[in-house]
């Protein structure tokens, strides 16, 4: 196991470079994932799609992200990651290499759903990565670099297709295929970067205990109620604002496309600060003398609070009230999620994998429905403005669920961490 240098307080070199391997296959994992969104439009009119068919895209990748959490969370465990890891990025960059080459939505729809598939794999095998490679201290430092690329994807990915088709009035489909090809390059580095022995290392020891008393079955209970309650509505809701935006702007108040890219990377910028935000203001108010669950319940109403400007979006044309409305909202969607990491983590230290892997299978399982459900629900409508209506009051109900459901302290505990979604 690898740890921080000493003395300098550096990272080794190769742990560097496998850290930055990790950043960039967060970065390749979302530019993969958010290329269709910074689309939508283009592609809706080329396969004459409503609303509902390009909900059901996004509720498929949802089904089958879910099906691979599961799958790669086990064999993360099972096999060796140095190569199970270029393995699954692998087939996730020919899946999307091979979206460029869609004839109609029926392929599109098939390589939608392999790709959330195979990109499940990039989280239990990045974890599993920084959990072998990098010692109890600076582990938090690795994960803090590995979840800082999925918003370089995300920035970077409406730059590119500007880029693309603006600036060289390329085919949308050019940029699945690009993104396709930095995968296989990322793969090479990896290979050449990592050894067979980093991963296969003794098991550590001292990690378990921790001095925390064994909640009673009850708390057990009402803490799988809460985290299962406030992760659907929490994923849902993010889902929802990554996928649809891009579309909402230029469909329902008629952003030009230029301005729709240049908007989204601007949003997921500010949505990085809203998460790192809400992390750090739950840990000071730990700092001031709060209990460490209402701490965390605080600073999630706060983020609530942000989230709750959607519903004025029915009544909002377009203009800087509008964007203001967007971004707001997205700094608050992102920053819910610290603090269900943090809740999370005290369910059970011995089988955080476990908890991480039901979760998300639940909540994946949950948005996938929901994309649907919300695209039918603006053809109804002939307007998005109520569904992103309800997606900010929701959150209430997770707000409610945390300070209701989840028990109180039972032992000191430190701040919550900061996080990002898969």
């Amino acid at each position: 196991m690898i740890g921080l240098g000493s003395g300098a307080g550096q990272l080794p070199r190769r742990v560097a470079v496998i850290a930055g391997l990790l950043l960039a296959a967060s970065a390749i994992n979302y530019m993969d994932r958010q290329t269709l969104a910074n689309v939508a439009k283009r592609v809706t009119e080329e396969f004459s799609l409503n609303n509902e068919q390009y909900g059901r895209l996004e509720e498929w990748f949802g089904y089958a992200f879910a099906a691979g959490s599961l799958l790669f969370g086990i064999l993360a465990d099972r096999m060796s990651v140095r190569w199970l890891y270029p393995a699954a990025l692998l087939a996730w960059s020919l899946v999307g290499f091979a979206t460029g080459y869609a004839r109609d939505y029926d392929e599109l729809l098939l390589c939608r759903t392999a790709l959330g598939f195979f990109e499940a794999a990039h989280w239990p095998c990045a974890l599993k990565t920084t959990q072998l490679l990098i010692s109890t201290k600076g582990r938090a430092l690795g994960n803090g670099i590995l979840q800082s690329g999925t918003s370089i994807g995300s920035i970077l990915t409406p730059v590119v297709m500007w880029w693309i088709m603006i600036r060289q009035g390329q085919s949308w489909r050019l940029g699945f295929q690009l993104v396709g090809l930095v995968g296989i390059a990322w793969i090479v580095a990896w290979i050449a970067a990592t050894r067979a022995e980093d991963f296969h290392v003794a098991p550590r020891g001292g990690d378990a205990g921790n001095g925390d008393a064994a909640p009673s079955r009850s708390d057990t209970i009402r803490r799988w109620g809460a985290v299962l309650v406030v992760v659907i509505i929490i994923n849902t809701v993010w889902q929802i604002l990554r996928a649809w935006i891009p579309l909402i702007l230029q469909k329902e108040h008629g952003y030009t496309e230029t301005e729709t890219l240049w908007f989204t990377a601007l949003w997921f910028g500010i949505s990085d600060v809203g998460c790192l935000a809400s992390g750090a203001l739950a840990w000071w108010l730990a700092l001031q003398g709060w209990s460490v669950k209402w701490s965390r319940v605080a600073t999630f109403a706060i983020c609530c609070l942000l989230c709750l400007g959607l519903v004025a979006v029915p009544r909002l044309q377009a203009g800087p009230v509008l964007l203001a409305v967007l971004l707001v909202a997205g700094a608050g969607a992102l920053g819910l999620f610290p603090i269900y990491y943090s809740f999370t983590q005290d369910i059970s230290r011995h089988h955080q994998g476990l908890v991480t892997g039901l979760a998300s299978f639940v909540a994946w399982i949950a948005s996938a429905r929901f994309q649907k459900l919300f695209g039918r629900l603006a053809d109804q409508t002939q307007s998005f403005s109520v569904g992103m209506a309800a997606a900010g009051a929701v959150t209430l109900v997770a707000l409610i669920a945390w300070a209701i459901l989840w028990p109180g302290d039972r032992t000191a505990d430190a701040g919550p961490d900061t996080g990002r979604p898969a």
